[in-house]
């Protein structure tokens, strides 16, 4: 008898054995709290390393788009700019950071938690899915600043801005999807981590966080039109029309955030699902 049909024989499952498909999908629910637990344990640590702890979450944002304000608002010019500059940009700024950390965290959950993936026996799906637990939470004081400066520059609230969680909650689910694949791909070609920021910063550019993309690409449909199937942009965009006078929310937009939100963690979720038993192994 060999050790494969022992250990089949007495009911043995192999370490690190990558459950059946429902299954897993049964044990990553069954334990969501510590998703969750680790997300805020994770916050608390982070602000216990800085002296001002969670104010960086409000400056650093903060900073960011005074600094995009003061440059690209100078060079790019009247024709180039949305009418409410100010609340364009720090709506943008806002909701890319908190997509982008969502990408971030997702893409370090496997390689940043080498330890806990082999001391403890979990779904390891739900160390992307703690990722973006984590930067919802952190995301609540950039969102109020949001909404202040869109009062400080006359964007009086709307039946429209209830919908805004809406939208945030689709931006988690697209966010959670893309982490999974990222926090696979990042496992296994460890040197794509080097090229994360700059990927991540090109999608910055060309998301019209800080100018109009109809206003710079309005001669051009085509290329327009292919920017638009960004989806960091679809999801900055449909929030921007909801609290902002100059955009109206159309179906389009709504359609294509809802198909990331719902596309994007199914693939995602697949994707990582298939490479579970590699996941801290030194092999």
């Amino acid at each position: 008898m060999t050790l494969a049909e022992y250990a089949q024989k007495h009911g043995l499952k192999r370490v690190g054995a990558r459950s059946p498909f429902i299954e897993y999908i049964k044990d990553s629910w069954d334990r969501r709290v510590f998703a969750a637990t680790l997300a805020s344990y994770n916050n608390e640590a982070a602000d216990a390393r800085n002296r001002l702890g969670r104010w960086w979450v409000v400056l650093l944002p903060t900073i960011q788009a005074a600094t995009y304000g003061l440059i690209f608002g100078v060079i790019l010019g009247a024709h180039a700019r949305p009418a409410n500059f100010i609340a364009y940009l720090f709506s943008g700024v806002f909701l890319f950071n908190f997509m982008n950390g969502c990408f971030q965290g997702g893409s370090n959950s496997i390689t940043g938690n080498a330890g806990l993936i082999k001391s403890l026996s979990f779904p390891r799906v739900l160390l992307p899915i703690s990722a973006v637990i984590r930067e919802l939470l952190n995301f609540w004081p950039p969102l109020v600043l949001m909404v202040l400066a869109m009062l400080f520059t006359r964007e009086w609230p709307t039946w429209s801005w209830l919908l805004v969680p809406v939208v945030i909650l689709l931006m988690a689910f697209f966010s959670m999807g893309l982490g999974m694949i990222a926090a696979r791909l990042n496992a296994q070609f460890r040197d794509l981590g080097k090229l994360i920021p700059f990927m991540t910063r090109i999608i910055f550019y060309v998301s019209g966080v800080f100018f109009a993309l109809d206003k710079v690409l309005g001669s051009q449909p085509v290329i327009f039109a292919i920017f638009k199937f960004n989806p960091f942009y679809d999801f900055i965009q449909l929030t921007r029309s909801l609290m902002m006078q100059e955009f109206a929310p159309t179906l389009e937009l709504w359609l294509q955030c809802a198909g990331w939100a719902v596309v994007m963690p199914i693939i995602g979720f697949i994707y990582f699902w298939k490479a579970e038993e590699r996941y801290g192994r030194d092999d």
